[in-house]
């Protein structure tokens, strides 16, 4: 039996979480008691709205009439915790401390009904408003907390108890105790077992939502855990990477590409290399950061994938994660605009008296193969193609071209019918041999 219900109780270690899950994870339950409070002001005002508005039965000349008493004590405790949770959060025992309270103003109104209407206390048990005690225990499901729901199911419970016991106790000689339903439901008389009902009835819903809310709190804190990791992901990987890892409905294993037709697009920082070595460690990769900074927001306003940092160097796809209508497009786009930061960037360094920075920048289009590689414990989306190592040998052959910018012609043309519009005439140079190919490619300048 208790092992069968440590099974239903079970849920995540969160001692073992990081401080800054178990952070969000209280940033969403100080939220869920804001909503908690909204909810009981909306409850308490509905409650006093239809008391004052109704016909009132009882007899106006009663001097004490508690109802109106025990409805403003808790609409002015209800305010309190509201505007307390607004500003600051809340500890553990101002929360248990307030389920108490909770429960005993409602109690203490249903209380206060035999003395408004002049009954006697027996009358209280037959009351609907019973009904709320279900109304507030549920709330405290909204904290995904179930410690708070067993506590205020077991006040409720026990304060259903007590009254019952006022109401039995206040008729010494037990005339008011009858084993007759049809008494029981026309009059005044205590039926018993009707109250043990109302007490059972308390401790189950209490117990079945208990459980429910402590197998949810595994998925809410399952679920904050893994929002984080999407959005730690995307930090050292492309969103659209994050995204495809995140949203795969079969695990992500090695072995497995998709063809695609992509640009692909090399970015080198020319001459780093020397310059880390003339430098500080925290100044060359401040450099380095501010660079990426630069670059990397343009390429990805343009629908560029960051595939991997190379060191000074950026390897980027254009139509490989998402398939694209216009990746040669895309691709030129973005290489003017990193070009042009860069010239801008310089600009700023020259008046700061910084000596100036190039950059080399290729394209090359056509089928590459997009997937993933590595094994059990390591895997990399990537991709593999002509074209992958035709930008590599491109952005290299910039140097001996004496450029920042190189694409093949046929990538400029195929860009062109994708709508690219070159600021500028672009220079082409014919039948040229880039080391490590096989053949001489008609090359397009996008920068001298």
């Amino acid at each position: 039996m208790i092992a069968t219900l440590r099974k239903l109780f079970a849920a995540i270690d969160e001692s073992a979480l990081p401080e800054r899950v178990r952070a969000a994870i209280r940033l969403q339950q100080d939220r869920s008691e804001i909503m908690i409070g909204w909810i009981q002001l909306f409850v308490v005002l509905v409650f006093g709205m239809f008391y004052f508005v109704s016909p009132k039965t009882f007899d106006e000349r009663v001097e004490f009439h508690p109802v109106p008493w025990a409805l403003a004590s808790y609409l002015a405790f209800t305010i309190l915790r509201l505007a307390v949770a607004c500003v600051r959060r809340l500890p553990d025992w101002f929360l248990a401390l307030s389920v108490v309270i909770d429960i005993g103003l409602l109690l203490s109104l249903i209380w206060s009904f035999h003395i408004q209407y002049v009954q006697p206390p027996s009358f209280v048990l037959k009351v609907p408003t019973f009904a709320y005690l279900f109304i507030f225990i549920a709330l405290r499901a909204l904290r995904f907390e179930a410690r708070f729901v067993l506590l205020s199911g077991a006040v409720a419970a026990l304060g259903w108890l007590w009254l019952a016991h006022l109401a039995i106790d206040a008729d010494a000689a037990d005339a008011g105790i009858t084993r007759d339903y049809v008494l029981y439901m026309t009059s005044n008389r205590i039926l018993i077992g009707a109250e043990i009902d109302k007490i059972l009835s308390i401790a189950v819903f209490t117990g079945v939502l208990a459980v429910a809310i402590a197998r949810a709190r595994g998925l809410l804190v399952r679920s904050v855990s893994e929002g984080m990791a999407a959005r730690d992901l995307s930090r050292f990987f492309a969103p659209e990477i994050a995204r495809r890892i995140t949203s795969s409905e079969h695990r992500v294993t090695a072995g497995h590409g998709v063809p695609r037709d992509a640009a692909i697009l090399n970015l080198d920082l020319r001459g780093f290399t020397r310059y880390a070595q003339r430098v500080e460690p925290d100044q060359a990769i401040a450099l380095l950061a501010e660079y990426q900074a630069r670059a990397v927001p343009i390429i990805q306003r343009h629908g560029g994938s960051i595939d991997k940092f190379l060191g000074d160097g950026i390897l980027t796809t254009f139509g490989a994660a998402i398939p694209s209508d216009t990746y040669a497009a895309d691709a030129l786009r973005a290489v003017d605009e990193v070009l042009a930061e860069i010239e801008s960037w310089n600009r700023a360094r020259a008046g700061a008296s910084l000596e100036p920075l190039r950059v080399g920048a290729a394209v090359a289009t056509g089928r590459i193969i997009f997937g993933a590689v590595g094994d059990a414990t390591r895997l990399e989306y990537t991709v593999i193609g002509e074209a992958v190592n035709l930008s590599a040998k491109l952005e290299k052959h910039t140097k001996s071209e004496g450029v920042r910018g190189l694409t093949t012609l046929e990538t400029f043309e195929l860009a062109r019918t994708q709508g690219y519009r070159p600021s500028d005439d672009k220079e082409i140079r014919a039948m040229r041999r880039v080391e490590g190919t096989e053949r001489p490619f008609d090359l397009v300048v996008l920068a001298p």
